[in-house]
Formats: C-alpha cells, sequence, structure tokens
C-alpha cells in the first residue's frame, strides 16, 4: 500500500511539473496549499528529492523549488523509491534491498516469493513506464 508520505510526495511532484520550466522557483508554502500537504511533511519531502537530483531549490525571498529534470525524464517509480525505498512487497524479491525472508524453508520453490516476483515486476513497469508528464497529461485529459 502506497504511503501517506509517498502520495504527499507525488501530489508535491505533479504540482510542480505543472508549473512553467522556466519560471520562477515555487515557494514551499504554495507547493503545500497547492498540493494540500502538511508543510512539515513537506520540508522533509522535499529534501529527500532534492537530495536524490530530482528538485533544486533556491533560497530567500523570492526562492522556492522547481525540477531539475524535465517532466518526461521522472518517473512515479523514482519518486516513490526515493520516499519508499524498493517496491518489492516482500524483501525476498527486492532488487535494490534483497533479503531473504526468515520463515521460508525453500525460495526456489516458493509460491509466494514467484507471485510476488511477478507483482514487482508488473508495478515497476507501470510505475517506472508513467513519467510526470504522462500522469499530468492523463489528470488533463480527464479534467
Amino acid at each position: 500500500m502506497l504511503t501517506q508520505r509517498s502520495r504527499y510526495a507525488l501530489r508535491a511532484m505533479l504540482f510542480l511539473a505543472g508549473r512553467p520550466a522556466a519560471g520562477a522557483p515555487t515557494p514551499m508554502n504554495r507547493i503545500a496549499a497547492e498540493a494540500n500537504v502538511p508543510r512539515k511533511f513537506l520540508e522533509l519531502i522535499l529534501a529527500d528529492l532534492r537530495e536524490a537530483g530530482f528538485l533544486s531549490s533556491t533560497r530567500g525571498k523570492a526562492g522556492g523549488y522547481r525540477l531539475a529534470r524535465p517532466t518526461h525524464l521522472i518517473s512515479l517509480g523514482e519518486i516513490i523509491r526515493v520516499i519508499e525505498g524498493p517496491l518489492a512487497l516482500v524483501p525476498c524479491v527486492s532488487r535494490t534491498a534483497y533479503r531473504p525472508c526468515n520463515d521460508c524453508k525453500d525460495e526456489a520453490s516458493c509460491a509466494i516469493r514467484h507471485a510476488m516476483a511477478r507483482v514487482r515486476d508488473e508495478t515497476a513497469r507501470i510505475l517506472d513506464g508513467t513519467s510526470l508528464a504522462d500522469a499530468v497529461a492523463e489528470d488533463l485529459a480527464a479534467a
């Protein structure tokens, strides 16, 4: 299940994706209000996204945040991984944080592992194949 933190991150990034790329940086208070994200949470989330290279920030009175890359080069999967970590529901199928399950007798024949690997693959395919540009375009088409 997607955590509230991930939903907040996605909302903030989608809001920024709808802003002009060459425009002025967007102040954190505006992002919080428009994306409906509590400012306290947003500070931490934006710091993580900036550190991951998705955002650039400008200090000062006219400061704020803007996307560091074009919207078509940032996927929803990348954002979720920064905030949550691996997409895998169980650690034994994670590509980036593999750990054997403590209670598994035989990974090779584990039906749960095989099913969760398929879930991970399809989830990654969809989320990594959906950019901010795609999501914004779908949102506009639905409006």
